[in-house]
């Protein structure tokens, strides 16, 4: 029996294998043509090979998912011309790099099957040239602080002692330039050269500045590119806010420091598609060394409306809404910016994806967001917001919810007000305070009396240092955030608690088209006058809920269940750890005002721990913890225009115990994934495994580690196997 359930579940493995793969189509190699198979860079010591491989033009032929050529990649046709330009093209690479004495010839073109080659190219890299020594000339009669900037500047791009780079000399004399034009030498101009001795493998740099006259800001004027016959009247601008922004004093040290600081607030704004400040430079230098500044602008469309709908399938719900929008970038003039979105949809319950027939009920919903711009708060670059939001949802965390489960909703009503601002056009900090309510009601049979309204109150520190190379699809840079809160005491509210949760994202090109791409993040919650005992709380929690236990030890456990699901942590779902569900990967137990309430019931569905066929699987739902720990690894690889794919493993915990990370639940989950472009971002649909001997460690599989501890939970399996799918937009993270 055993064996055959094992076959049928690797039959089942296969089959989805063969769908993937078939829905991707295929290309042949060309009649008498070898398809390139691998390009190896040999004796390649001082720069990466893949670095030289990305300069050939002939190119290994990419593997979907790094196994399977000619499926969803076009064959990589070999051509002997082409490669000896390659030779060529090695070499100059190689010198750009420092490496003046450079060679590369073709070692072996194996021919390794009829129509399948081989290549493998030796390089000769020789002595890298070095930085040597630099010098400034033009710098005398500058102030002491301008001359050294200029000069630090030249050495900091062309650091001695480190190699030659013909990139980085190049970037150099803008280094340079902009030193003293940030500084007020608007006229400056600098000229570099480059000696390098090919005998000693050394370079020496000279830069020749003349700073011409210290400059001011002069009048500035604002344009419009936009042409003439496209203009309305209701798409002018008040130019009395756009200077504000600008923020530039007339008669003010010029910098182009400042030139870019006033670009990016005028982008910030959101009514431009495109904004360029260009400083009127005359020649020869004005006598009153007055520099005018042109500001133009492209407009976007300062009213919108959006009209969709959607469809939303997992293990937990299935769901149809339509979206509908209405913003407008300037409310009353001022550059205000309003919007309001509102999603009315209903959920197919209990329909799921691995659940398609009993009785549906419609459980309507609807989504209602706000928000309000203020630009030019306190002063020219910090805006005020406010998000109101009104909410109307059920609360659905059980992925196999017995027909007679009630169904809790909730009413919620959500006021952010705060501040933002962008500092160097990388930094983004906002502060703001949040009320917040949550008021229940049952979409399905009685409320449970226990359940009360939950006020939460609390102010919100957000930042986060964007270093990434782009925010929709990063191929490199750095990202770092965080987010703080302290909810209750003196600010009232039904939970007294402080919440911290900083991540670190990084992107790493590893190949033409591949991204390595990571996500770490930790989160922390301590609470005063919830979950105190929150683990014991879970452990005793289906003794607790059932019917003639304690009426106090119940009505604590909902209080404190309810405002778990508000304040506490969770893991699981298309953005964090994509084998589980969302919500799945959480501390469970059970939950009075989600399980089945009469005894007759806990008895029907296994939910009575004084019955001998109790089933903690049955009963025991997500309830969300204190402490939590979240890793994702991906490899991203551009296939063609708008599609690409990935290979995945995530992997996190969420602890019932305040401060305890434990790095043995791993809750390790790997997989595939497939994105599409669109206008609104990547729609992306995840494919997750859960590797069972890495869920909890110690126990072989998911199913040993919730019988040991129901706390650990059950996951759903579709056609039997530990997957789950998730689709979302936007990139993972």
């Amino acid at each position: 029996m055993g064996r055959r359930a094992e076959c049928a579940g690797a039959s089942r493995r296969a089959a989805l294998l063969l769908l993937l793969l078939g829905a991707l189509g295929c290309s042949k190699i060309p009649a008498g043509r070898s398809a390139v198979d691998s390009v190896r860079i040999l004796n390649a010591k001082e720069l990466k090979p893949s670095e030289v491989e990305d300069k050939l033009a002939t190119q290994a032929t990419a593997k979907f998912l790094f196994l399977f050529q000619g499926i969803a990649y076009d064959y990589s046709v070999y051509d002997e011309a082409v490669l000896q330009h390659d030779m060529a093209r090695v070499e100059r690479f190689y010198r750009s790099e420092g490496f003046l004495d450079a060679h590369a010839r073709v070692a072996r073109v194996d021919q390794v099957r009829s129509n399948h080659v081989r290549v493998q190219i030796v390089v000769d890299e020789g002595p890298a040239t070095i930085n040597r020594d630099i010098r400034v000339v033009g710098l005398e009669g500058l102030p002491a602080d301008v001359a050294a900037a200029a000069e630090a500047s030249a050495r900091l791009a062309l650091k001695r002692g480190e190699r030659f780079e013909e990139k980085a000399f190049k970037e150099s004399e803008g280094s340079v330039k902009r030193a003293l034009t940030d500084r007020g030498y608007a006229w400056a101009r600098v000229e570099s050269q480059a000696e390098l001795d090919i005998g000693k493998h050394t370079a020496d740099y000279g830069f020749s500045v003349a700073p011409g006259p210290r400059a001011v800001f002069g009048p500035i004027s604002i344009t419009s590119i936009e042409p003439e016959s496209k203009k309305t009247r209701d798409q002018e601008l008040p130019e009395g806010p756009l200077r504000r922004v600008v923020d530039i004093k007339e008669g003010a040290q010029y910098s182009t420091a400042e030139i870019g600081s006033a670009t990016q607030a005028l982008l910030d704004l959101g009514v431009f598609s495109a904004v360029e400040i260009i400083p009127e430079l005359s020649s020869p230098p004005a006598p009153d060394h007055v520099v005018p500044l042109t500001v133009k602008t492209e407009p976007t469309r300062l009213h919108q409306i959006t009209l969709g709908g959607g469809l939303e399938i997992d293990e937990i719900k299935s769901e149809a809404h339509l979206v509908a929008g209405w913003e407008d970038k300037n409310f009353f003039g001022g550059l205000r910016d309003f919007t309001v979105t509102v999603k009315p949809g209903v959920v197919f319950y209990p329909l799921r994806i691995d659940n398609f027939h009993g009785p549906i009920k419609l459980l309507p919903e609807e989504w209602l967001k706000t928000e309000l711009r203020q630009p030019q708060f306190i002063e020219p670059r910090t805006a005020a917001f406010a998000r109101p939001q009104f909410n109307i949802f059920p609360l659905l965390v059980e992925v196999n919810p017995p027909p007679s489960s009630p169904v809790v909703g909730y009413r919620e009503v959500k006021l952010p007000i705060g501040v933002d601002r962008t500092f160097w056009k990388k930094l983004y900090v906002a502060l703001d305070y949040n009320l917040q309510i949550e008021n229940p009601f049952a979409y399905v049979q009685g409320l449970d009396p226990a359940l009360e309204t939950v006020f939460l109150s609390f102010p919100e520190l957000v930042a986060h240092l964007d270093l990434r190379d782009q925010a929709t699809r990063p191929h490199s840079g750095l990202y770092v955030g965080n987010t703080f809160q302290i909810a209750g005491g003196i600010f009232g509210g039904t939970a007294t608690d402080v919440r911290v949760q900083p991540e670190v994202r990084t992107y790493v090109p590893v190949a033409r088209g591949v991204t390595f791409a990571t996500r770490a993040s930790i989160g922390f919650l301590w609470s005063s006058n919830y979950g105190k005992n929150w683990q014991a709380e879970l452990e005793s929690s289906a003794a607790t809920s059932e019917p003639g236990a304690p009426e106090a030890a119940r009505a604590q456990l909902v209080h404190d269940e309810q405002v778990m699901y508000f304040r506490g942590f969770f893991s699981g779902g298309p953005s964090t750890n994509r084998g589980f569900p969302i919500l799945g990967v959480s501390p469970h137990g059970v939950i009075p005002f989600l399980n089945a309430a009469t005894a007759a019931q806990q008895v029907q569905f296994s939910c009575d721990p004084n019955q001998p066929g109790f089933n903690p699987q049955s009963c025991f739902l997500p309830a969300g913890g204190f402490t939590l720990w979240e890793l994702q690894n991906e490899v991203r690889v551009d296939i063609s225009g708008p599609l690409s794919a990935a290979i995945f493993c995530d992997m996190g915990d969420v602890s019932p115990s305040e401060g305890n990370i434990r790095l043995g639940y791993l809750h390790l989950s790997c997989g595939v994934g497939a994105a599409y472009d669109t206008p609104a971002g990547p729609i992306r649909v995840d494919i997750g495994y859960r590797v069972q001997p890495l869920q909890v460690l110690g126990y072989k599989n998911e199913t040993a580690a919730y019988n040991a501890n129901p706390l650990n939970g059950a996951q759903p399996t579709i056609l039997g196997v530990p997957l789950a799918i998730a689709i979302g937009i936007g990139q993972a993270y």
